[in-house]
């Protein structure tokens, strides 16, 4: 049996113009999207959607936000996405230093 306890989530458009000009910088959308948290369906639209000059629309319960509410989920955002890169280098680390022989200095 198979678990879908999957949550919708909503990004504001900075978000999304900001996902979209990683993948435009040369990045590869299912690299942008792991590192993001996103579906790659998701990142994959909202590319055709600028692609057509179409607006990466807020959803409408963030067009009542506060500027005070918008820059706290802005940086929780951020720093989810911080702590997400610092544990990819953390387990990069450790697969360098068991590679390293114990014996060899630099």
């Amino acid at each position: 049996m198979q678990n879908n306890n999957k949550v919708a989530r909503r990004y504001d458009r900075e978000f999304k113009q900001n996902a979209v000009a990683l993948v435009q910088s040369g990045r590869s959308i299912n690299e942008v999207a792991r590192d993001l948290g996103v579906s790659g369906w998701s990142l994959r639209h909202w590319i055709r959607l600028d692609k057509r000059g179409q607006s990466l629309k807020e959803p409408a319960t963030l067009a009542s936000e506060t500027p005070e509410q918008r820059e706290l989920r802005r940086l929780r955002q951020e720093n989810e996405y911080l702590r997400r890169q610092r544990d990819i280098l953390k387990k990069a680390l450790g697969i360098l230093s068991a590679e390293t022989p114990p014996n060899a200095s630099p």
